[in-house]
């Protein structure tokens, strides 16, 4: 699919996926500060150089990803204000690397979860607004025969399955003949998701594995792209 030779190393140890099950039985503050070393040598060091290595990477791809490593990845601690589960501390470690990385989801790219269950390897728009969701569904409208090709290539259909998001309750006057041709246009959100095993994380391959799955993506994200822009 694409001709960059890798150089094969381990990223993570197996203590990352050791460190969030054991962060899972002892979600507070207190065994979190007791285990900060750890958190720092398992968890967020090796995942910045990871995340850094994936971004040079995509770099001699896409030149439009302008970005360090700290613009892409989330924060460990959980927003709890809204939320009935108090737990500090999310299970899991993220990144959103796309031109504008985690500031702005609308803008298509790959977004990483990685965790003791799976990794999570997401594309596409997640939170487009009003105004970029017009444009891309006059976009689908216009020539919907080649998004669905896109959507419907054997690669993307292995890894992706199809393209997911809420949908419209009621769909306007405006795009229910639309609808009818291509149902795609009534989401409100066009993402998609991967998964592997959590194994791969500290795979000697995991740099090699994930940015498969970028190339794959990369045409349906670069058709968003050219949407709403």
């Amino acid at each position: 699919m694409f001709s960059l030779k890798f150089i094969t190393m381990h990223y993570f140890t197996q203590d990352f996926v050791a460190f969030f099950k054991d962060l899972a039985k002892n979600n507070h503050k207190d065994w979190f500060h007791e285990n900060k070393k750890r958190y720092e040598t398992s968890i967020k060091k090796p995942f910045e150089v990871f995340v850094g290595k994936l971004i040079e990477t995509i770099q001699q791809y896409d030149t439009n990803i302008v970005i360090q490593p700290k613009d892409c990845m989330l924060r460990i601690n959980r927003d709890i204000r809204f939320s009935k589960d108090k737990s500090p501390y999310n299970l899991h470690y993220t990144a959103f690397i796309s031109r504008e990385g985690r500031k702005d989801k609308s803008i298509p790219g790959i977004f990483l979860r990685f965790s003791p269950e799976m990794i999570g390897i997401m594309g596409g728009c997640f939170g487009p607004s009003k105004e970029q969701l017009h444009k891309i569904r006059t976009t689908i409208n216009k020539d919907a025969t080649t998004f669905r090709s896109l959507l419907e290539h054997a690669d993307f259909v292995q890894k992706f399955g199809e393209i997911r998001g809420e949908t419209m309750k009621r769909i306007p006057k405006e795009w229910q003949e639309a609808c009818k041709k291509e149902p795609l246009i009534a989401n409100k959100q066009f993402y998609f998701v991967g998964e592997e095993a959590s194994g791969l994380i500290s795979s000697e391959n995991l740099l090699e594995e994930v940015m498969e799955y970028w190339h794959t993506m990369r045409p349906v994200n670069e058709y968003l792209l050219k949407a709403i822009q």
